[in-house]
């Protein structure tokens, strides 16, 4: 980091970083990209998926040939990204995942596109489940313009919705529901004979189970519901263990304490802390520094909101819904965006009280060579941070036994424009780095006067907003991240904002483009790759802006206090 009123200049062995690059490049593609080599629980979709529209052929064909529906062709499909989330997450934690892709996938699929046709008349809709690679029908449900059947299934308490079920269904006696779906098991392939009927009748709906059929705790079961005396849906699939799902949910229900406690809470307390020290501080910082970054962060933050229309319609949301939430969400922004404003100043602000030079500014002599090896050095780190990253999953894995499942609201499958994914990457490199490194570090170190304890806190509280990500047990992520974020903090105080702000792009960039590679079209995978460049063009421009620019005196005296 230079002192500040010094020309601006990175010191860095590139050949010593380089070699150490070329390690975490290739322990990254051995053991999250390779199939052969990868581990079960970070295995990429290897096989070709079909297009949306291929999907919504198969739907329209199924509903018309089979359900004898008339469709409105003149309103557009809903077509979205739907997974068992808990039956992956037993899989994956069993170790059974592949076993499974071999023997049932096929016709038991966890992934699926549903699509959602409206009816001719205005008399509802229906949502067809198509197995992504194969285009084979593999689900149903039939919703009537009235329909009170999602109405009764958000009740909480189970008897009350059992006893609304029952009057959805019509009062219908178990003899009735079996002959309504016994035609429906001989003409998907299904002996009724050799299942089990599971429900008794008293209970709601109609499970049947195949004993034959089954994987570690997990049977096949074939589900019917039913509104009004006619079939609601049909869904064949594997159960998930009770054991499991009561696991899940304490795990789940822990990491919402951490993310609300441990993240939320104390990252408030930041944002108001950079208030004080932006205000304490001005004298030797700039307010007009972080408003281009604060207005950027705000401005993709929105539209990230807005890129997830097609997950709030599928969630059965109204016009209205779905306003409200983008409003919520949209002040939510506002609010961090002006969060990252005062971190991006009271950070500034204390490391040139310090004497220190942490985020560079425009007018300072070698400003454009300074940008230009700072993402130089980012994308050696980042490659860096790849190899750690894999390393240590490999670890917990052994370990901890740690694994993963999906989530069907953040894939890109779901997103207005997928390949504008991306982008994410740049709001959160500049808005943690700026948060918790070029704020939380001088903050945390007039406190506990120790780099290395002031560089662990604010990491474990950027650690903590991650543990809602799939991937269990929920402290998986917070040693992935705490081990991350400490390299982090270390290229920060090393080499400054910018070249931290570079590593973290960089590499959340990487890793987000593999969601591109994987929706196999080709302005999406073309995308993924300007994705990957995007920082060097950026810093390039930047460079060939500030060369050709005339450079005013600038003079900045440091300052003798040091962070206190």
């Amino acid at each position: 980091m230079n002192p500040v009123g010094q020309p601006l200049q990175l010191k860095v062995n590139y050949k010593r970083l380089g070699v150490f690059a070329v390690i975490g490049l290739v322990l990254f593609v051995i053991f999250q990209i390779l199939p052969s080599t990868a581990s079960e629980t970070l295995e990429q979709q290897n096989t070709k998926v079909i297009s949306k529209e291929q999907a919504q052929q198969a739907a329209e064909t199924f509903a018309q040939n089979t359900l004898h529906l008339q469709i409105d062709k003149s309103e557009d499909a809903l077509i979205t990204y739907q997974s068992s989330s808990d039956l992956f997450g037993y899989l994956s934690r069993e170790k059974l995942l592949d076993k499974y892709n071999k023997t049932y996938e096929k016709n038991y699929p966890y992934d699926v596109f549903r699509v959602r046709l409206a009816e001719q008349g205005d008399n509802g809709y229906t949502s067809v489940d198509v197995h992504m690679n194969s285009g084979k029908i593999v689900a149903f449900s039939v919703t009537p313009r009235f329909s009170k059947y999602a109405a009764a299934m958000s009740e909480a308490n189970k008897q009350l919705r059992d006893n609304k079920l029952k009057i959805v269904e019509g009062n219908m006696s178990l003899q009735e529901k079996e002959q309504l779906a016994e035609p429906w098991l001989q003409q998907l392939g299904y002996q009724a004979a050799k299942l089990e009927v599971l429900t008794g009748s008293n209970d709601t709906g109609l499970v049947y189970a195949d004993p034959n059929q089954s994987i570690g705790n997990s049977q096949l079961q074939i589900k019917f519901t039913f509104e009004d005396g006619a079939i609601h849906s049909f869904q064949p699939a594997f159960s998930v263990p009770e054991l499991h799902m009561t696991y899940v949910n304490k795990q789940t229900s822990m990491a919402r304490w951490l993310t609300s406690l441990g993240y939320g809470l104390l990252t408030f307390v930041l944002g108001v802390l950079a208030i004080v020290y932006g205000a304490l501080t001005r004298h030797h910082t700039s307010f007009k520094r972080g408003i281009f970054l604060s207005a950027f962060y705000f401005a993709v933050a929105t539209f990230s909101s807005y890129n997830l229309l097609p997950v709030f319609k599928a969630q059965g949301l109204s016009d209205f819904g779905i306003s409200l939430a983008l409003i919520v969400q949209t002040f939510f922004n506002l609010v961090m965006a002006v969060l990252l404003y005062f971190s991006l100043v009271g950070g500034d602000g204390l490391w040139r009280k310090a004497g220190l030079n942490a985020w560079a500014r425009v007018k300072e002599p070698g400003y454009g060579p300074y940008v230009l090896h700072s993402m130089y050095t980012g994308y050696l780190w980042a490659f860096i941070l790849m190899g750690v990253q894999s390393v240590i999953y490999i670890v917990l894995d052994k370990t901890i036994h740690s694994w993963s499942t999906t989530d069907a609201t953040q894939s890109a499958y779901n997103m207005l424009y997928p390949w504008l994914l991306p982008i994410m990457a740049w709001m959160a490199g500049i808005s943690e780095e700026a948060v918790y490194r070029l704020f939380g570090i001088p903050m945390m170190k007039k406190i506990v006067r120790n780099t290395f304890i002031a560089c662990l806190i604010p990491t474990l509280i950027w650690a903590f907003g991650h543990t809602l990500y799939p991937i269990y047990p929920v402290a998986t992520r917070p040693i992935e991240l705490t081990v991350i974020g400490l390299l982090f903090s270390f290229i920060f105080l090393k080499h400054g904002y910018i070249a931290a702000m570079f590593s973290h792009v960089v590499f959340d960039s990487v890793l987000m483009s593999f969601s591109l590679f994987a929706l196999g079209d080709v302005p999406d995978i073309l995308a993924g790759i300007v994705t990957i460049i995007m920082p060097a063009v950026v810093a390039y421009v930047v460079y060939l802006f500030n060369r050709k620019k005339k450079k005013e005196p600038y003079i900045m005296t440091p300052h003798p206090e040091g962070l206190q």
